[in-house]
């Protein structure tokens, strides 16, 4: 059965790489304030890094920002990027970072309005509401989704490192490896995935034993400040897979995109065995 991390799977192979490139068009980063430049920013992007992309990740905040204008960029930046798979001849998944949250009818709207109108590969999503708020994203196992689990900002540890009694003891975990152990067990199509920060190699390393199947998504390297070797290593599977590393700032701000890029895919190899 094909699944959103076949998919993800051909393309890690096809362009030897685990960089997914982020598209923030921060309003700081434009040279005007509105989605046509937020659009020309992100297509840029697009049009260079290619090759070297394993996924691409827009954040749909900073489109949203826009209104509907900013709807329709982020629907011209989707259809670009499917536009250069096919120059490549090689699938490239957008991986849309909306950190969507609801009941599960609201939550089939949202898969709807992000599977089936914007055209995303995935998605990430917030766990707090259960099992039942995540199923209609899992419904369809050609998409994927990448569950919050332990981020990278300052206040993750707020909730995220409350102790909480494991099932069938007395003894605790942090609520992050009950998230994590409860998306190995979801994971039933072979869809589900994990957020797991780069800034944080020791619960990489924690969940990486308590899901090892899963793939994570593991922000954080380079305007965070998250080591790049620690999290490889902590975070990777023996066969050096299972880790999407998403960059933004650090390409988007270079000189040269593509050349940025391509170093970081480049760095990121040499971690793995």
């Amino acid at each position: 059965m094909e699944t959103f991390f076949t998919f993800l799977q051909r393309r890690v192979d096809d362009c030897s790489s685990l960089l997914c490139v982020g598209l923030d068009p921060h309003v700081s980063d434009l040279q005007a304030p509105s989605a046509a430049a937020a659009l020309e920013f992100c297509l840029r992007l697009v049009r260079q890094t290619a090759p070297y992309a394993a996924a691409f990740k827009p954040n749909a905040a900073f489109f949203e920002v826009f209104g509907a204008e900013g709807w329709q960029a982020l629907s011209q930046v989707a259809q670009a990027i499917r536009e250069e798979s096919a120059r490549l001849g090689s699938k490239i998944p957008l991986l849309l970072d909306a950190k969507r949250g609801d009941i599960s009818s609201t939550a089939q709207a949202y898969a709807q309005a992000a599977f089936s109108g914007l055209g995303a590969d995935a998605i990430t999503l917030s766990p707090y509401l259960g099992q039942d708020s995540i199923q209609p994203f899992l419904n369809n196992a050609e998409k994927g989704v990448f569950l919050l689990c332990k981020t990278s900002n300052p206040g993750a540890g707020d909730l995220q490192d409350l102790l909480v009694k494991e099932e069938g003891s007395e003894k605790t975990e942090p609520l992050y490896l009950r998230v994590a152990r409860l998306a190995q067990a979801w994971n039933t199509q072979g869809n589900l995935g994990l957020v797991v920060g780069a800034t944080q190699p020791q619960a990489l390393r924690e969940i990486r034993a308590a899901a090892p199947d899963l793939w994570f998504l593991s922000p954080g390297v380079g305007a965070q400040g998250g080591d790049l070797a620690a999290a490889l290593q902590a975070g990777l599977r023996p066969n050096g897979q299972g880790m999407l590393i998403p960059v933004s700032r650090a390409i988007s701000r270079a000189e040269n995109p593509a050349l940025a890029a391509a170093a970081l895919r480049d760095e990121i190899n040499a971690f793995r065995p």
